[in-house]
């Protein structure tokens, strides 16, 4: 395995870990984001294996005690597996999270008290010349668990959207190509996201912030026309996996009918 560095933004970074072993033949790409401010933040932490790695990737930017806010989209291993490690290596670092992901989970899990966030809250990370300010927003179930939540910073227009766009492989860190129909593809195979009529709202919502670059977690990252990328996606989710007419007629076991044995 190797770990990557690359700026997909200005002063937002790129921490990639591809791991073949995952999805094969393709690969997987594990994904963290850094962002190099007066208190830099880190979206997503990956798991507990990966520390070594991503750590000292951190480092090659600045050094690890440095950082101020440990973030993610929600409370999964690759998301917030290493959380715990990174407090320990960061003694002013604080887990920043939506209050619902807080009260169910990180109040117990953080080794130091988590900070709650509310909907639409801003986060000012300062910045000697540029100042970083992210914004953040809860999604809930979107793609999936329902403390689920994207950031979004509104300086460089970079949407740090978690497992939306996920797709299969190791490609560029950034590129302008089209990725929905990558992760529309993905998403036949994983089928991650929990509740498809508050997704597709979702990312028609999040296509208002009109952002620049999105920042993906499983994959490259996408600079060009986030809003359109978002709509696409919601289309295409929409499209593709809504239930067929005569399936979503049908009465459920669980109101009554027998399952049918096989």
């Amino acid at each position: 395995m190797e770990t990557r560095v690359d700026e997909i933004a200005d002063g937002i970074y790129r921490i990639s870990t591809f791991i073949p072993e995952v999805a094969p033949p393709a690969g997987f790409t594990f994904n963290q984001f850094l962002i190099d401010a007066e208190q830099p933040l880190l979206f997503h932490t990956g798991m507990r294996a990966l520390f070594p790695m991503v750590s000292a990737a951190v480092g090659r930017v600045l050094p690890l005690e440095r950082l101020r806010w440990l973030t993610f989209g929600h409370v999964e291993a690759d998301e917030c597996g290493a959380m715990n490690d990174f407090l320990a290596a960061a003694p002013y670092a604080e887990v920043a999270h939506g209050l619902q992901g807080c009260l169910v989970s990180l109040n117990d899990l953080a080794d130091r008290p988590p900070r709650p966030m509310a909907h639409g809250e801003l986060l000012d990370l300062g910045g000697k010349q540029v100042r970083r300010r992210v914004r953040h927003f809860n999604t809930p179930h979107v793609p999936h668990n329902w403390e689920a939540r994207v950031l979004y910073e509104e300086t460089t227009g970079t949407l740090l959207c978690g497992d939306l766009f996920t797709h299969i492989g190791n490609g560029p860190p950034v590129t302008g190509d089209d990725l929905v129909e990558p992760a529309l593809e993905a998403e036949a195979v994983f089928r991650q996201t929990s509740c498809l009529t508050a997704a597709v709202q979702t990312l028609h919502e999040l296509a208002a912030l009109a952002p620049k670059t999105l920042a993906v977690m499983h994959g490259s990252s996408f600079h060009g026309d986030g809003a359109a990328a978002l709509h696409a996606l919601a289309d295409g989710m929409q499209a593709r996996f809504s239930p067929e007419p005569e399936f979503a007629a049908r009465p459920s076991a669980l109101a009554g009918e027998a399952a049918p044995r096989t």
